[in-house]
């Protein structure tokens, strides 16, 4: 017989098996024997190659989503980046107020900073923009109820600071000239004017950390909250055991029954109701009413807070909860009074659409450090005090 031509009877095959380790030999060695193998395998054991696909498909798959699961973290970091609002920075002129002496406007003199000492009791903040009709209703009773105000027989120390928001009328003049006609002290009444509008929460956030109170309240304009309540906010604030910070939250939660509420159009109260399921998605659970303009902090807590806010508008309040949420300040939601006032400046549909976009920002914008608040510093800081 013949022997098989370009073979010697001494050639040495590896022997072929079922065992896929074998297998993998094979791909090693000298020999071109990976299609034999996968043929061999295919013709007595099937399940292997079957199973082996299926790891493969199967990894394929996961790298896949895995690919799209970053990438969709990636745009949506960009989007989030890209829209995230930031505070615009501040003009010199900001840094100034005037006040009434006598009959006549002071020269602009420096605002104090939050990190100063307190130097009185209370520090009233009230945003404006073109409101001339409603302010002087609202510094009524506000410098009323401050007059009468008395703790242990001694009557309080206070002052107003009136945070222009860029108005196109004459709020800042009819804030001056009530200071005048009603006899309020220089320095008592401040005027802070922004060159440029910037929101509510612009217009506060840049007046919390220019008082000289050992506590600081911020109060709409329009008056709908009523100012003698700032007694009740006082006395919970204080019950806070807390040296850390401390914030007393005006609420209205407790008039959702009430004609206040009730009364209101169909859409204003499904928008409510809308932004509350909102924030309670987003993790804002524990406090029944976000939005009252009327909260009070003791000034620990302005220093932990208002010096990294970021949003401007509306929701401006949500942020305020979420910095101190993280931080670890002492809250506490205290029922007020409160009616609805004419002449609101907020664009109901356009402004509830902002504010829940806004609202989704901000937690994004936190969740992936776009925003950030300080806390890293501040838990040392809280660390080190708790160590002396």
């Amino acid at each position: 017989m013949n022997s098989t031509p370009g073979l010697s009877r001494t050639t040495s095959v590896p022997e072929v098996t079922t065992d896929s380790s074998n297998a993998e030999s094979l791909l090693v060695d000298g020999w071109s024997y990976k299609k034999l193998a996968v043929s061999y395998l295919s013709l007595g054991h099937p399940d292997l190659v079957n199973d082996a696909s299926a790891t493969t498909l199967c990894l394929l798959i996961l790298g896949w989503v895995f690919a799209v699961i970053v990438l969709g973290l990636a745009v949506v970091y960009w989007v989030v980046r890209t829209i995230a609002p930031f505070p615009r920075p501040v003009e010199e002129s900001e840094e100034t107020y005037v006040t009434v002496v006598g009959k006549e406007v002071s020269e602009a003199r420096p605002l104090p900073k939050i990190t100063d000492e307190a130097s009185l009791f209370l520090s009233v903040v009230i945003p404006a923009y073109n409101e001339t009709e409603r302010l002087p209703i609202m510094l009524e009773e506000t410098v009323k109820v401050l007059r009468e105000w008395k703790i242990d027989g001694k009557s309080v120390t206070w002052e107003i600071l009136l945070v222009d928001d860029g108005s196109k009328d004459q709020t800042v003049e009819v804030g001056l000239t009530f200071a005048s006609e009603n006899n309020v002290p220089e320095n008592q009444f401040r005027v802070c004017q922004l060159v440029k509008n910037r929101g509510k929460g612009g217009a506060v956030t840049h007046g919390m950390q220019r008082c000289r109170g050992e506590y600081i309240i911020f109060a709409d304009a329009d008056g709908a909250s009523e100012f003698s309540d700032v007694k009740n906010l006082y006395g919970e604030i204080t019950q806070l055991n807390s040296d850390w910070g401390r914030i007393a939250l005006g609420s209205r939660a407790h008039m959702v029954s009430t004609d206040a509420v009730v009364k209101r159009s169909l859409i204003r109260n499904l928008l409510m109701y809308g932004l509350h399921t909102l924030l309670y998605i987003f993790g804002i659970r524990s406090i029944g009413d976000t939005q009252c303009g009327f909260k009070m902090f003791d000034r620990e807590a302005v220093a932990k807070i208002f010096p990294f806010m970021h949003t401007e508008g509306w929701i401006f309040d949500v942020e305020v909860l979420i910095i101190g949420e993280r931080k670890g300040l002492a809250v506490v939601e205290v029922p007020i009074s409160w009616h609805e006032v004419d002449g609101s400046k907020m664009v109901l549909a356009r402004d509830s659409i902002k504010m829940a976009i806004d609202l989704i920002t901000i937690r994004v914008a936190y969740a992936f450090g776009i925003y950030r608040d300080g806390s890293k510093g501040t838990a040392k800081a809280f660390l080190e005090k708790k160590e002396q």
